[in-house]
């Protein structure tokens, strides 16, 4: 017995293995490369800029309130599930959605590096405004074409790790391989830098297949009645239907579940800033500890996926994800020395790893198809929402600390009362996964699996 158990793993993993060489896999990890790669572009990483160009934390708080684009964009996902993309929809009603988010994108991120803080904080405002909408819109269309394109839920997962893993190579470009070529070229230049590696994921969309299951899906014109009520209000309609009264805590769960990794997000930059870390010591411990972290933590997410389940991998996430807080109060209480440094940095990278994998893990599973643009839009804008509505006010709360506290006992009691807006999304969660195995006693009471 246990020579075929043996057995039976090692087959599993040559699959696994065989699975991950397939061009399905690797298109996937360069689309969530792209949709990763703007995110910091709007947020941390803009925020460092901004104050090494003098500005101040209070503007700083505000300007991230771009990254809203991401909150709302399941306004605009009915359109992109029921209408082809204007000039490119030649492409197939999801390639084309890429395509122009893609170059959007590209062109918006070069108009940011060609107007800089000395061309004003309003124009410059205006341009990442425009990253934020057509990354969000990129968003949206990505994974929608992902789900799209699994077959079935084993693939689904593979693909969600691939996406996660292109996703966290490109955050970790966005805040530590970017600070090497702005200490080369300027801000203004690896912006520009960073608008061209857009194309990569240009690239994967235009070898990437349009979805068979979308095909399958009649279309409805949007801009009749029936079109329009079936565009917009069905998705919800679908979700509520499948998954009752429950569906109300999950939006609630999700929007809670990276609440505190939201509201810390736009002080991370100005707080290495304050410690007086070398953009080049800032980027090789990213590149190193924080890459580390980041692999290990996509990889445990996964791991947990497969042998306990969507709903408890979800808990997990939920308790992990905070830690990155702490573990930046913990550098400003003792201060800044290499080896903390380093850990400090592998344990947020293994956190969000952990927790973003197994959110959208999560979230894909709730999915319906011919809805799963405005679908998945909607659960990740409530992942989203209270997150990205709160972090305007981050640094307006940390200058009001320095007006009582010293500057690194003020970040110490921000980062601990970010970390403790993480407990809501922990007891939902518990509440959320012992449903899950109540539902599943009822509907099989003799063979009960966890979910």
């Amino acid at each position: 017995m246990a020579q075929a158990s043996t057995t039976q793993r090692a087959k599993t993993w040559r699959d696994t293995l065989a699975a991950l060489r397939q061009p399905k896999v690797l298109l996937t990890l360069l689309l969530g490369f792209g949709s990763g790669l703007p995110f910091l572009l709007t947020g941390a990483t803009f925020g460092l800029w901004l104050r090494e160009a003098g500005s101040s934390l209070t503007a700083i708080g505000y300007i991230s309130w771009v990254g809203l684009a991401y909150t709302f964009k399941f306004l605009w996902a009915p359109i992109i599930d029921k209408m082809d993309a204007p000039l490119l929809g030649f492409l197939g009603r999801r390639r084309g959605w890429m395509a122009l988010a893609q170059i959007l994108v590209g062109g918006a991120l070069v108009g940011m590096a060609v107007v800089g803080p000395e061309g004003g904080l309003g124009p410059l405002a205006w341009a990442a405004l425009l990253v934020a909408f057509a990354s969000a819109t990129q968003d949206i269309v990505v994974d929608a074409w992902r789900i799209e394109s699994a077959n079935g839920a084993e693939e689904l997962g593979l693909l969600t790790s691939a996406f996660q893993l292109g996703y966290r190579f490109a955050i970790l470009a966005a805040n530590s391989l970017i600070l090497f070529v702005a200490e080369g070229w300027g801000w203004n230049g690896a912006y520009a830098v960073f608008g061209g590696l857009m194309a990569l994921a240009l690239a994967a969309t235009l070898f990437a297949r349009e979805p068979a299951a979308l095909k399958a899906v009649s279309d409805q014109a949007i801009w009749t009645p029936r079109g329009f009520f079936d565009a917009v209000v069905g998705p919800f309609l679908a979700l509520l239907r499948t998954h009752g009264a429950l569906a109300l805590l999950m939006l609630a769960a999700i929007s809670f579940y990276r609440l505190p990794d939201f509201v810390m997000g736009p002080m991370v930059g100005p707080f290495y800033a304050d410690l007086g870390l070398a953009k080049a010591t800032i980027g090789s411990v990213r590149l190193s500890f924080g890459l580390a972290g980041t692999l290990i933590g996509i990889a445990a997410a996964g791991l947990s996926a497969l042998h306990l389940g969507f709903g408890r991998t979800l808990l997990i996430g939920a308790v992990v994800g905070p830690g990155s807080n702490l573990a930046y109060a913990l550098l400003a209480g003792y201060g800044v020395s290499p080896p903390a440094f380093a850990a400090v940095l592998f344990t947020e990278n293994f956190s969000e790893g952990f927790a973003g994998t197994a959110l959208v893990a999560y979230m894909s599973s709730l999915t319906s198809i011919g809805y799963t643009a405005t679908q998945y839009a909607l659960l990740s804008s409530f992942f989203t929402l209270l997150g990205k509505s709160l972090k305007g006010f981050s640094g307006q709360v940390v200058d009001a600390l320095q007006g009582s506290h010293a500057l690194m006992e003020a970040w110490q009691i921000f980062f601990i009362g970010t970390a403790a807006m993480g407990i809501p999304a922990v007891l939902m969660c518990a509440y959320l996964l012992h449903a899950a195995r109540q539902k599943a006693r009822s509907l099989s009471p003799a063979a009960v699996r966890s979910p």
